[in-house]
C-alpha cells in the first residue's frame, strides 16, 4: 500500500485510508524504537533538509531523530543564520538548496500555505511541520496514534479540544483527522478564541469547561497562542485559568477519568496545572515519544521505499 499523495501538507488533503496506513506503518516503527539498535537502513542515501522558518523544539528533534533513525542524510536548516536574513525569498532559498539534490524537505513557516505554494514549484517531497494558523499534520497523526494506543479505535472516541482554538493549527488537524476516522470531536474555550461558523467542520461548539470535560474520553488542551493574537482576547491569563484551565479540582469535580493530552509546549498554571500534566491520566510523554515513530512512518511512506523497512 502507498499514499495517495506526493506531499503531507495537511490532514485534509488525506483519504482515511492513508491515515490508517501510516499510523499502522508507525505502530511497527514504534516495535523498532523499542530494540536495542533502533536504527535501520530504511532511508540511507535519501537527503532530508529540516527547513525551519519558525522556532521550534518538540518537533523539529522528533524529525531529526526520526530522519537519523531512518539512517537518512540530513541537512538542517535555520532562518536566522541564512540568506533569508539578507532578503532571500523562499522560493530561491529552496531551489538553491534543492540544486544540491535534496530528496524531501521537512517544513514550518509562519506564514500559512508556504508548504502548499512550495509545492508548487519543486520536485522534491514535502512534508508541512506546522504553517501559520493552518494545519500541522504529523502533530494530529501523532495524536491519534497516542489516543488508539491508550483507549482503542478512534470510532465513536468523544475528544474535546479546550483553548485557543483560533489561533492554533493543531486543533484544525485534529479536527480534520479526528473526524475522518469515525470520532466526535468539540472544541471549547472563551467564545473570543472560537472561530465563527467552525460547526461546518462537523463538530461541536461548548462554552462551560465542566460541561465538555464531562462530555468527553480524551481532553486535548491546548495553549494560549499569545504570539498569534494581534489584540486582547481576553481579561488576563489569571481570569483564563480561573475559567477554562484545566486543574485538579476541575476534574474531581466531574467524577471521571478521562485521557489528557497536550501538544507542548505547556505553560503551567495557565491552561493546564502541573497535577494534572504530571498525573497517570496524562499521555503528554507518550505523544512526545510517538511523534518520533509517527514520523519516522510519514517520511518512509512519502519516500516510496518499499525494501528494508524492519
Amino acid at each position: 500500500m502507498s499514499l495517495s499523495v506526493k506531499h503531507l501538507l495537511g490532514i485534509k488533503d488525506l483519504l482515511p485510508s492513508d491515515i490508517e496506513l501510516i499510523l499502522k506503518t508507525a505502530a511497527q516503527f514504534k516495535e523498532v524504537l523499542q530494540r536495542p539498535i533502533k536504527k535501520v537502513p530504511t532511508l540511507r542515501d535519501t537527503s532530508v533538509v529540516n527547513l525551519f522558518f519558525e522556532n521550534s523544539t518538540r518537533t523539529r528533534i522528533s524529525f531529526e531523530l526520526a530522519e537519523k533513525r531512518l539512517s537518512a542524510d540530513t541537512i538542517n536548516f535555520a532562518a536566522s543564520s541564512s540568506s533569508v536574513s539578507k532578503g532571500e525569498t523562499l522560493i530561491d532559498t529552496a531551489k538553491n538548496i534543492l540544486s544540491m539534490k535534496v530528496d524531501m524537505v521537512v517544513m514550518r513557516h509562519s506564514a500559512s500555505g508556504a508548504p502548499h505554494f512550495l509545492a508548487q514549484h519543486i520536485n522534491a517531497s514535502i512534508i508541512n511541520a506546522g504553517d501559520g494558523i493552518n494545519e500541522h499534520p504529523t502533530q494530529a497523526l501523532l495524536d491519534s496514534f497516542s489516543i488508539q494506543e491508550r483507549i482503542g479505535s478512534l470510532k465513536g472516541k468523544k475528544v474535546a479540544l479546550i483553548g485557543d482554538i483560533m489561533h492554533s493549527r493543531v486543533a484544525l488537524s485534529n479536527i480534520y483527522c479526528l473526524t475522518k476516522m469515525g470520532a466526535e470531536v468539540v472544541v471549547c474555550g472563551p467564545p473570543t478564541l472560537i472561530p465563527k461558523h467552525i460547526e461546518s467542520l462537523g463538530v461541536g461548539v461548548m462554552y462551560d469547561i465542566k460541561e465538555a470535560l464531562k462530555w468527553c474520553d480524551v481532553a486535548n488542551v491546548l495553549r494560549i497562542q499569545l504570539e498569534r493574537q494581534n489584540k486582547p482576547l481576553f481579561s488576563s491569563l489569571r481570569e483564563y485559568a480561573m475559567y477554562y484551565g484545566v486543574n485538579k479540582q476541575v476534574l474531581q469535580s466531574i467524577d471521571k477519568e478521562i485521557v489528557i493530552m497536550h501538544p507542548g509546549p505547556i505553560n503551567r498554571g495557565v491552561e493546564l496545572s502541573s497535577d494534572v500534566a504530571d498525573s497517570k491520566n496524562a499521555i503528554i510523554l507518550d505523544q512526545v515519544e510517538n511523534g518520533v515513530a509517527v514520523r519516522m512512518a510519514a517520511l518512509y511512506l512519502l519516500a516510496g521505499k518499499k525494501d528494508q523497512m524492519l
